[in-house]
C-alpha cells in the first residue's frame, strides 16, 4: 500500500508535531509515511525538524521528513493536512486581547473562542486557513484538513461557509481529556467509562457519562459526581493548581449536565462568574484570571530549555497522545473503521442548533471519510446556553464573509461575558481600540481608517 503524505502548516509548534507524529508513526500502516512541515518561522521548523526525524530513527520506521517555508509546495500532492499555527502569537497578538479590554476593566482567563478576545482571533485566523483552502483546491483538492486552531468552531464554521468542498474536521482534545479527569475525581478506571457528548467546541456537555457493571450493564455516573462535589470530595487537585475546575461542578449542579471544556475556559463563555466588584465569586470558583498568558510566558521559558535536550538526545521518548489526528488519518487511508469527537458543520445532526452551526459530536471515520453521528435535540438548558455562544460565533462569521465591520460590534455586544460587564458605548470604544491595536494582523476591511484614528 502507498505510504501517505501529510502535511503540517504551523510545524514550529513543536511539542504539539511531536505528539502527533510520533501517534502516526507507532501505527504500522503510517509507518512509512511522508511527513511535510512547514513553518514562517525558520528556527522553529528546524527545531521541528530536528524532532521529527529523531522520532523516525527512534522507532526505526521508514518515514519521511521534509521541510518547507512555501504552504503551497508543502499541499502539492498531499493527502491529510494538519493545522497547527497561532496568527500573531503570543507577542504581540495575545497581549493585545488581554491588555486593551483591562483598560475597560473586562478581564478574561483564557480568551482564545469567544469574547472579544475570540472575536479578535477568529479575525485574524480565518483569512489564512481560507488561504490554505485556496492552495488545497489547486493543489490537492482531495485532501483531509485536521483543523487544530481556536477559534475552533468560528474556523470551522467559516471554511464550511466560503469553501463547502473542502473535507475538514476541527479536532480538540476536551472531550476525552475531560472524561479522564472525571474517571479520576471518582477513581473509576477510565476503560470502565462510557460516555456520550454534543454541543459545540468547548461547550459540549456529556449526554451520558456512565460505568460498566460486571454483569455488563452500565450506571448513571452524575448522581456519583453531584454527591462528590457537594461532599468535597471533587474536584481532585489538577495538573495546573491555578485552576481548581470547581466551574463545570457548579454548572452540573444548575444544568444536570457536566461540559466538556475546562471551568478556566466556561468561566468567560457565561455571564456568572467574573464580574467587576465580585472578587468573592473569583475567589469561590478559584477563577484563573489572565491564565492564558501565563502559561504562554511558562512555554517559553520551558522550550528554551527542551529544545535544546531534544537537539542533544539521539532518542525521543515516544508515548501515544490523547490526539484524534493519528486514528482519523489511518481510518481514513487503510479503511479500519474508527470513532472520534470531530467539530463539523451541523447540517442538522443537533436538530435544536442552527443548520449552519459548528458542532462538535461522535463521528464515524473510514475510508469514505468523517461521519457525523445523529443527535437531535439536546436538553432545552443547553440548547439556550450554547445559542448565546453561537450567536457571537454567527456574527463574527458574518462579518468575515460579508467584510462588514459592524458585525464585529454586533458580536461583542452578544457575547454573554462581555455584556454583563460593559455598556453598549464601552463595548464600541473596545472594540474600536481592539482593531486599531491589532494593526496588520487583521484584514484590511477590519482595520479603522486613518480619519477614525485621528479623530
Amino acid at each position: 500500500m502507498a505510504n501517505p503524505r501529510i502535511t503540517f502548516i504551523g510545524a514550529g509548534s513543536s511539542v504539539f508535531m511531536k505528539n502527533i507524529v510520533g501517534d502516526i508513526l507507532q501505527r504500522e500502516a503510517l509507518a512509512g509515511a511522508e511527513i511535510r512541515l512547514m513553518d514562517i518561522d525558520a528556527q522553529r521548523l528546524e527545531e521541528s525538524a530536528i524532532i521529527a526525524g529523531k522520532l523516525v530513527d527512534t522507532l526505526g520506521v521508514p518515514a519521511t521528513v521534509k521541510t518547507y517555508a512555501n504552504q503551497r509546495e508543502a499541499l502539492d500532492g498531499t493527502n491529510f493536512v494538519v493545522v497547527c499555527f497561532q496568527i500573531g502569537g503570543y507577542e504581540p497578538s495575545t497581549v493585545v486581547d488581554f491588555e486593551v479590554p483591562k483598560k475597560y476593566n473586562l478581564r478574561q482567563t483564557i480568551a482564545d473562542t469567544l469574547g472579544v478576545g475570540g472575536i479578535m482571533r477568529g479575525l485574524r485566523t480565518v483569512p489564512h486557513l481560507w488561504s490554505i483552502c485556496e492552495d488545497m483546491l489547486e493543489v490537492a483538492p482531495e485532501a483531509v484538513m485536521l483543523q487544530y486552531v481556536n477559534p475552533m468552531a468560528i474556523n470551522t464554521w467559516a471554511i464550511a461557509e466560503k469553501y463547502p468542498t473542502i473535507k475538514q474536521v476541527g479536532l480538540c482534545h476536551s472531550v476525552q481529556g475531560t472524561a479522564h479527569e472525571l474517571a479520576h475525581d471518582l477513581g473509576i478506571p477510565y476503560e470502565e467509562i462510557r460516555y456520550r457528548s454534543a454541543g459545540i467546541n468547548h461547550m459540549a456537555f456529556y449526554l451520558k457519562f456512565e460505568h460498566r457493571q460486571p454483569d455488563g450493564s452500565y450506571r448513571d455516573l452524575y448522581p456519583d459526581l453531584v454527591r462528590a462535589y457537594r461532599e468535597g470530595r471533587a474536584p481532585k487537585p489538577t495538573w495546573n493548581p491555578r485552576c481548581p475546575n470547581k466551574v463545570r461542578y457548579e454548572m452540573l449542579t444548575r444544568l444536570g449536565y457536566f461540559v466538556t471544556e475546562s471551568s478556566e475556559h466556561f468561566a468567560e463563555y457565561t455571564p456568572y462568574f467574573i464580574k467587576e466588584g465580585r472578587e468573592d465569586l473569583i475567589e469561590k470558583f478559584g477563577i484563573p484570571l489572565d491564565e492564558y498568558p501565563k502559561r504562554c510566558v511558562e512555554q517559553i521559558e520551558r522550550w528554551k530549555t527542551t529544545s535544546e535536550e531534544y537537539r542533544k538526545a539521539n532518542r525521543i521518548e515516544v508515548k501515544q497522545s490523547k490526539e484524534y489526528a493519528s486514528e482519523i488519518v489511518n481510518s481514513v487511508w487503510t479503511g479500519e473503521p474508527g470513532v472520534i469527537y470531530g467539530n463539523v458543520r451541523n447540517n442538522g445532526v443537533i436538530t435544536s442548533l442552527p443548520f449552519n452551526a459548528a458542532v462538535e459530536v461522535p463521528c464515524l471515520v473510514d475510508a469514505s471519510g468523517i461521519q457525523p453521528t445523529y443527535i437531535g435535540d439536546l436538553p432545552p438548558q443547553l440548547t439556550a446556553l450554547i445559542r448565546t455562544n453561537i450567536n457571537v460565533q454567527e456574527l463574527t462569521v458574518a462579518a468575515l464573509m460579508t467584510e462588514n465591520r459592524e458585525h464585529l460590534y454586533h458580536a461583542a455586544m452578544m457575547d454573554p461575558h462581555t455584556a454583563a460587564e460593559l455598556d453598549l458605548d464601552q463595548i464600541w470604544r473596545l472594540v474600536d481600540d481592539l482593531l486599531a491595536a491589532h494593526g496588520d494582523w487583521i484584514p484590511e476591511w477590519a482595520r479603522p481608517s486613518k480619519a477614525s484614528r485621528a479623530a
